[in-house]
């Protein structure tokens, strides 16, 4: 899910970019302090403690770079090894996760099961009340994802030996589903460090704001959640001492990332973090010291209806009907989208090409509401993410289009994090963010948006839980993709979400840097290997 811009002055970016130039190093300068690499990213960072965060981008890649997942997708959505070197399953209910045997925290201690096993103690824990991991697939622990107060086990996970553990699901999970939606997300924390702090400790413990034990290539140094994330390089990671010293995500505006990647500022950018203004993409593409690459069609800019608020179905067909999609991606995007019903896109091994997006037909539109007896006298309240230009202007233009065939409807727009609050409120009729459901493995993220009561939509329907759990019992490509072809069907049919486009990004990267390039996954994968050209 993405996007946030804050505002920076340029007197902050000046403060910024002194603080990265005179920060303190843990190389000496001919081992690369001297190399400082910015990101230029418009998502604001929500924390940095792992057991407190959300799983909004930036906040899973501020806490990978120094606690590393378990597996991590890569540019060509392989899952590839981090902390783990294999996560394996014979049924589909348990499964086997091995720690690296190379594996070490920065002041030397090996990485063990124990670790992993205490992290997810502590994500389980109700004090902790991290309710966006979902561990409540897990053996032992509660449908509300969690444990019983100061649990010291749970039955469904279980250290084998110092490298081993295993996870037991309660009912089938794809081992795409496992590594997704957990291997990806849990970031391990050292044990022999924090074992001696209660729940209540960890929740506001300030070691997370400067961690001194981790796993990653890089140490937190300083953050400001709204301008800057700091670091400095590991030079004990067990992967290989990075080659640059310092490392920066710079959270600026969507329009401050032109004059950034000309300047030198900025070095690099990334899919799903940086929302570039379409306005900026020729701009960008001409610059002489960067390098551009479009990614693939897999950032949803997905519009959720709260079907409790608006339950006649024919009316929310009827929003669907009333906005011309295809101009938005030719306007907006500069022709560098897709328009799709329901949740996959053309990226996905999934995607039903045979499903035909619902077209735009002002005349249906009113037809549906003159059979739902609207009378136009009811406002909806649709939030929209401010930081999110291009579609801040979209939104404009969806409620112009929706006036036109009688529908009524007021935008807000908020930051991301308010965003965020508003969604989990439920308090609201149509909420728009960019989600990037990922395209090997969208059933979390699917099958929680469709849970009803509690979702962002509200919405549940026994023929789409049953394909979505037929996803999880089955690897035959084909078999899934007829599956989620059900699910897709019945939101076109539905409408407790639609799809405004997916984006086809675009992202930069300086030629002075070299080992790096933007992509949705695998991003920092290889981080350890950046440099700067000579």
């Amino acid at each position: 899910m993405k996007k946030l811009m804050q505002k920076v002055t340029g007197v902050a970016l000046a403060t910024l970019m002194a603080a990265s130039s005179a920060g303190l190093g843990v190389f000496a300068a001919e081992d690369g302090a001297d190399k400082i690499v910015n990101i230029g990213v418009t998502d604001s960072l929500g924390g940095v403690n792992p057991l407190m965060m959300d799983q909004t981008e930036i906040n899973k890649y501020a806490a990978d770079l120094q606690f590393l997942p378990l597996v991590e997708l890569d540019p060509e959505l392989n899952f590839q090894p981090m902390l783990a070197d294999s996560v394996t399953t014979e049924d589909n209910q348990t499964f086997t996760v091995h720690i690296d045997d190379a594996a070490t925290w920065s002041d030397g201690t090996p990485v063990t099961a124990e670790d992993v096993e205490f992290t997810i103690l502590r994500l389980a824990s109700p004090v902790v009340n991290n309710t966006t991991m979902m561990l409540y697939a897990f053996e032992g622990i509660g449908d509300d994802g969690f444990t019983e107060e100061g649990a010291a086990s749970i039955d469904g996970i279980k250290v084998v030996d110092d490298k081993t553990i295993t996870f037991t699901a309660k009912s089938p999970m794809a081992l795409t589903t496992f590594e997704n939606t957990y291997g990806r997300y849990i970031h391990t924390l050292p044990k022999h460090v924090l074992a001696d702090y209660s729940d209540e400790e960890l929740m506001t413990l300030d070691w997370f704001n400067h961690p001194d034990v981790i796993s990653g290539p890089y140490f937190l140094t300083d953050y400001d959640t709204d301008h800057y994330v700091s670091y400095e390089a590991n030079a004990d990671y067990w992967k290989g001492a990075p080659k640059i010293g310092k490392l920066n995500l710079k959270i600026v505006e969507g329009s401050q990332i032109y004059s950034g990647l000309q300047s030198g500022e900025i070095d690099i950018t990334h899919h799903t973090m940086t929302a570039i203004p379409q306005e900026d993409y020729e701009s960008i593409e001409s610059l002489d010291n960067v390098k551009t690459v479009y990614g693939l069609p897999i950032t949803n800019q997905s519009a959720f209806i709260q079907t409790a608020n608006i339950p006649d179905a024919r009316v929310r067909q009827a929003l669907l009907y009333a906005i011309d999609r295809n101009q938005l991606v030719e306007q907006l995007l500069k022709g560098h989208g897709e328009v799709v019903d329901g949740f996959l896109s053309s990226a996905s091994p999934f995607f039903d090409d045979s499903i035909e997006p619902t077209p735009y037909d002002p005349e249906k539109a009113k037809e549906l509401l003159a059979e739902a007896g609207w009378d136009g006298s009811q406002t909806l309240r649709f939030y929209v993410n401010s930081g999110d230009s291009t579609f801040v202007n979209g939104a404009q233009v969806l409620v112009a289009e929706w006036a036109a065939v009688g529908i009524n409807v007021e935008v807000t727009t908020v930051d991301l994090a308010t965003l965020m609050t508003v969604a989990g409120s439920t308090d609201y009729d149509i909420m728009a963010v960019q989600y990037t459901y990922a395209p090997v493995d969208p059933y979390p993220d699917v099958d929680w948006l469709l849970s009803g009561e509690g979702s962002w939509t509200g919405y549940t329907d026994d023929s789409v839980k049953e394909a979505l759990g037929g996803t999880q019992q089955t690897s035959d490509i084909e078999e899934i993709k007829g599956l989620y072809s059900v699910v897709d069907k019945k939101v076109q049919e539905d409408v407790p979400m639609f799809s405004a486009y997916v984006i086809s990004a675009l992202g930069a990267v300086s030629n002075r840097l070299t080992g790096a390039e933007p992509s949705a996954y695998g991003f920092f994968n290889d981080v350890q290997n950046w440099d700067i050209a000579q």
